[in-house]
């Protein structure tokens, strides 16, 4: 006899750790993507307002206190709430762990994404607490934002690879791939090739950064780059990306492409033209904080377009039945009334 609190943590158990792929756990893989895109966006607000060193200190936000104080005014608040914004992504990434654990023996490549991503939050806030000790030393700054942009990335994956499970089950479809349509040598070279150009643009759009004004404080160190140099090695892959992209464009429509393919490329052209124009705007502009809080915004955005993209035309990732599917616990106690 089962009684009812059994049922209701049953029922919570199965909610949390379900045995095959849900709703909940489409939901916390968009979760996961959006959260590690918007600390970016969130990091790029303290160092657009001056707040890097709100909180003086690390793990303390001063020496002889773990929050921020009214002294410390507006910058400590904003710092603060940066780092508050850790423990989401903890969460989301806890969340996500539990939603896979009982797939991990027939998915254990996602619930190694999912545990990839909760390890990488602590290493996170520890190169935080180093980016406060070296006084926002840019190349430590560098470090911190390449990180996140990388935990983007894996999100996506996880993300696109959970979604074509989901997808799966929805329409009954067993071996459904995330390459669905037609690719050719010239569309997945040329996905990889744009993909390894983002990323040098990325690397270059840091440098960039740590050679401008907005250094997070004012009393922070800056590379001695020139400006004008450094943003025209920023633009280069950027150019690389655009081409790689109309050859993509072109190429895909000689090709029976499936809709999905098609769509990542559309996106991404989208999302380029938006990060360009914004860009021009900010350079041409002395870097007005709107603008470049906006680009920001956009680098979210082109890591997660590029990499559906490299993954659309690149991935062997098939869909799969899950432990329970294979073999359902016939034998599991019935939910009944006590």
């Amino acid at each position: 006899m089962t009684t009812t609190g059994d049922q209701t943590i049953r029922r919570w158990s199965d909610v949390l750790m379900p045995r095959t792929f849900t709703l909940w756990t489409m939901v916390l893989a968009v979760a996961s993507v959006i959260s590690q895109a918007g600390i970016i966006v969130t990091g790029g607000a303290v160092r657009l307002t001056a707040s890097g060193l709100g909180c003086s200190e690390w793990p303390r936000c001063t020496p002889d206190s773990y929050v921020t104080t009214p002294e410390m005014g507006i910058n400590g608040a904003i710092e603060f709430g940066n780092r508050l914004l850790t423990f989401i992504l903890a969460a989301i990434a806890v969340l996500t762990i539990l939603a896979l654990w009982r797939l991990r023996k027939t998915h254990g490549k996602l619930f190694g994404m999912s545990l990839f991503l909760m390890l990488v939050i602590p290493a996170q806030a520890v190169i935080g607490g180093i980016t406060v000790w070296t006084d926002l030393n840019p190349w430590v700054v560098m470090l911190h934002f390449l990180v996140s942009a990388l935990m983007v990335s894996i999100a996506t994956l996880l993300a696109y690879r959970i979604g074509a499970e989901r997808r799966a089950r929805l329409t009954n479809t067993p071996a459904l791939k995330i390459q669905d349509g037609a690719t050719t040598s010239m569309t997945r070279s040329s996905s990889i090739v744009l993909y390894i150009a983002g990323w040098f643009t990325l690397v270059m759009g840091t440098i960039v950064t740590g050679s401008g004004p907005h250094g997070g404080d004012p009393t922070a160190p800056r590379h001695d780059f020139d400006q004008l140099l450094v943003t025209r090695l920023h633009a280069a892959p950027v150019y690389l990306m655009v081409a790689l992209t109309v050859v993509l464009l072109v190429v895909m429509y000689q090709n029976q492409t499936s809709a999905r393919q098609r769509r990542a490329v559309w996106t991404l052209t989208a999302v380029l033209i938006f990060q360009g124009l914004v860009g021009f705007y900010q350079h041409l502009n002395d870097l007005p904080i709107g603008a470049v809080w906006l680009h920001m915004f956009g680098i979210g955005l082109v890591t997660w377009a590029m990499t559906v993209v490299m993954d659309v035309f690149n991935s062997k990732y098939e869909t799969r039945p899950t432990q329970h599917e294979l073999a359902p616990d016939d034998g599991q106690e019935a939910l009944t009334p006590a």
